[in-house]
């Protein structure tokens, strides 16, 4: 890592920055948005003005989503039988086969007013995984203003569970210190160097033979989650140029959840593994892995945006020239579907916590304008990179739209001589049975939801189990409500400058 490369890795916003840096950073926080909106806006424009190159556009669009899907469909599937797999093998034989006792495991938990149930369920499923609890260095990181009874769950904790692994260290993150913004960033920053100097230094344990898996406090780990983690760790070519990312599964409550929450989930769930297929794209995301070694060198998280997991990628990508990628491990941990109260509730939650995942589109700027300042990494890594990015932000806010609400468009604002032509009286039929064809996919889609969902409670009815099948004729509406909107939202916001702060997804267990 060189001095030029670190110079601006902890940027939050353009505010960060002054004179023509602020400029071009400015600009580039505009362009996502102006990308969509020009998309969306230049459609509607050109049906009217040019409803017959707008058709054909609209034609063009719906053939390139028809082969993406299906293109997409091949690697939801090789993935689905590589977790499987993975899911299979015993790991601890093929560990066995490595010099593995130097590694260490620390687990950072960050909480805020969650409750004792999630939590304690969190902290089980690691004393319940199969790995020696003597390398395992547990840190359940508190807010400060979580509040007394954020105190009393800590307090249980450390009681109950507090001699059942090498050490597990209860942190508590201060409120309002200058320069960071509340959120799981700023707090598992906090609660990596308490642990670098209360757990590391006393126990004289070398960084680079610890691997940091910073999970959200839902997260329940598989059985081998960190033999196969550590497998990974050991097998890598450059481990400390690496962080290492599971399949995100939300099942812990998913019989709970109503089906639109299922979906939307489930939804988020097939993207992930879809992106292990193809790693050149792939960032981290929500609970991931990686060296302490190449954490402490950056000085962790960031703590001042709210796309922390995502960062933390790209913080390193940069510091070390592009020498920097992800590696996918294929094998899940488990989290919790959006559940709140009620039926609205656990709408808004939704919209809201799919908004804070689309604001990952903060990266954008971030990655942009310091692939302009770092002039060490190679062109084409460059090009490649800020493309898959702006390609992946773009699509998420406007495909939906164009795919389920544009296809009308010209035949309803292209005037009484577009219509009176054979090609708008084809329009809509053309683009419905190209879209029917696509929607072959959902069958693909609801066999592999249905192979991972965790056994059924007693309490849940037998025919629910059809439901998770049926569940999937939502995707239109789900993709629309809360992909392409949310994105579109947070898209807007930024382009104008109104950055959001973290949103911490309430967790409601029945």
């Amino acid at each position: 890592m060189n001095q030029q490369s670190l110079r601006y890795l902890k940027i939050g916003k353009a505010t960060d920055l002054t004179g023509n840096d602020r400029k071009l950073y400015r600009a580039f926080e505009i362009l996502p948005g102006f990308l969509s909106w020009g998309t969306i806006l230049g459609t509607i424009i050109l049906s009217i003005w040019a409803p017959v190159a707008a058709a054909y556009f609209i034609i063009a669009f719906d053939t390139y989503w028809l082969l993406k899907t299906g293109y997409l469909s091949l690697h939801l599937r090789h993935n689905w039988k590589r977790t499987k797999y993975n899911i299979s093998l015993n790991w601890r034989e093929m560990l066995e086969k490595l010099k593995h006792e130097h590694v260490y495991h620390l687990i950072i938990l960050p909480f805020y007013n969650e409750t004792r149930e999630v939590v304690e369920t969190s902290i089980k499923a690691l004393l319940e995984v199969d790995y020696d609890k003597s390398k395992m260095l547990v840190v359940l990181a508190g807010e400060e203003s979580g509040g007394e009874e954020a105190c009393q769950t800590a307090d249980y904790i450390e009681k109950k569970y507090g001699q059942k692994f090498n050490k597990l260290l209860i942190t508590w993150h201060p409120a309002g210190l200058v320069g960071e913004m509340a959120g799981k960033g700023s707090n598992i920053a906090f609660a990596a160097e308490e642990a670098r100097k209360k757990i590391l230094t006393p126990l004289n344990l070398p960084y680079e033979n610890v691997v940091v898996s910073a999970f959200d406090i839902d997260t329940v780990a598989y059985k081998d989650y960190f033999l196969c983690l550590t497998w990974y760790f050991l097998t890598a070519p450059e481990p400390h140029k690496t962080s290492f990312q599971p399949v995100p599964f939300y099942n812990n409550n998913i019989w709970y959840a109503p089906a639109f929450s299922r979906v939307a989930a489930g939804s988020s769930t097939f993207w992930q593994m879809m992106q292990q297929e193809r790693p050149e794209k792939l960032a981290t995301f929500s609970s991931h892995s990686v060296s302490f070694k190449s954490l402490h060198e950056i000085g962790y998280w960031q703590k001042n945006m709210v796309s922390e997991d995502s960062r933390i990628f790209w913080n390193l990508f940069i510091a070390h020239d592009g020498n920097y990628a992800v590696t996918p491990i294929s094998y899940p941990v488990s989290m919790d579907a959006n559940l709140a109260p009620t039926f609205w509730q656990t709408t808004k939650n939704i919209y809201k916590q799919h908004r804070r995942w689309a604001w990952g589109v903060e990266n954008i700027p971030y990655i942009l304008f310091n692939l302009v300042k770092n002039k060490r990494i190679n062109p084409w890594l460059k090009i490649r990179s800020a493309f898959v990015q702006i390609e992946g932000f773009w699509s998420l806010a406007t495909n939906p739209l164009l795919i389920f609400m544009l296809g009308w468009l010209p035949v309803i604002l292209g005037g009484n001589h577009f219509n009176q032509t054979v090609l708008s009286y084809n329009l809509p039929s053309l683009t419905r049975s190209m879209m029917v064809v696509a929607m072959f996919g959902l069958i693909l889609t609801a066999m592999i939801f249905v192979s991972f969902l965790p056994e059924r409670p007693k309490n849940v009815k037998p025919t629910s189990k059809i439901f998770m099948i049926l569940q999937w004729i939502l995707i239109p509406f789900t993709i629309t409500v809360f992909g392409a909107i949310p994105g579109l939202d947070a898209q807007t916001r930024l382009m104008f400058g109104k950055y959001m702060g973290f949103w911490v997804t309430p967790k409601y267990r029945k």
